[in-house]
């Protein structure tokens, strides 16, 4: 069964880099997983940062823009062809490790047979890997409108400040319904040695639930910050290594 990760958050917050930092740790844990990259941040930056120049995503295949490796194959209908078109934008980055981008989503209530036909298609994608790793645009209701998938553990990325934390919860609140069934979590990102009673009482006020911290690194090494996610691993909605 697939595990599925959502990384949430403001942009800037971190997901990116956190995003990496678990494709790091899950490696690690689990030598032979099969692992799918999602990028769904507008911004492309995961993509960016494995140097992939992406012009071609799932948004391009509905639209009609793509611009495909190869000739399309003949004969095959709508359902075959989103299916044959997802394999087509898919990039090995890794052994193992695939990535897929994202870009623009079409709101949920679209009625374009095409939406339904492309969720369908994701949906499959999805349960051939054992872990799969959203990078997120904001909240839940974005990546629920690509594809409606159970989320293990949805985590919002945020800062230490008080005006972080009232995002963060409002993140939360958007995004309760789409995590029903798996963890909403936080991670505070980018701590620095002042004091963090205040935020933690925030934190406790506002009843957001507290996975851990990672502190600000002099520069980023994604060895370090899986050895930080490794210590709250066990507290997350996700396979556990005996």
């Amino acid at each position: 069964m697939t595990s599925t990760i959502a990384l949430i958050g403001k942009s800037g917050s971190g997901k990116t880099t956190l995003s990496k930092a678990f494709l790091t740790l899950i490696k690690r844990k689990f030598p032979t997983a099969a692992i799918l990259l999602v990028d769904c941040d507008l911004t492309l930056e995961l993509s960016d940062s494995f140097g992939i120049k992406t012009r071609n995503t799932i948004y391009g295949i509905k639209s009609g823009k793509h611009e495909y490796k190869t000739g399309i194959p003949e004969g095959m209908t709508k359902q075959e062809y989103i299916d044959w078109a997802l394999e087509d934008i898919i990039t090995e980055v890794d052994e193992n490790v695939d990535l897929i981008t994202s870009w623009l989503v079409t709101p949920k209530d679209c009625k374009c047979p095409a939406t339904k036909l492309m969720r369908d298609a994701l949906i499959k994608l999805i349960e051939r890997y054992d872990f799969v790793i959203f990078d997120c645009e904001f909240d839940l209701k974005y990546l629920n409108s690509l594809v409606d998938y159970p989320i293990n553990e949805a985590i919002i990325v945020s800062g230490c400040k008080k005006e972080d934390i009232t995002l963060a919860s409002k993140i939360a609140d958007f995004s309760k319904k789409y995590a029903a069934e798996g963890q909403l979590g936080i991670i505070l990102n980018r701590t620095k040695n002042e004091n963090l009673n205040s935020t933690l009482d925030l934190l406790d006020c506002l009843e957001l639930n507290l996975l851990g911290t990672i502190e600000e690194f002099d520069e980023i090494n994604f060895e370090n910050i899986a050895n930080k996610l490794d210590l709250l691993y066990t507290r997350m909605n996700l396979p556990q290594v005996d």
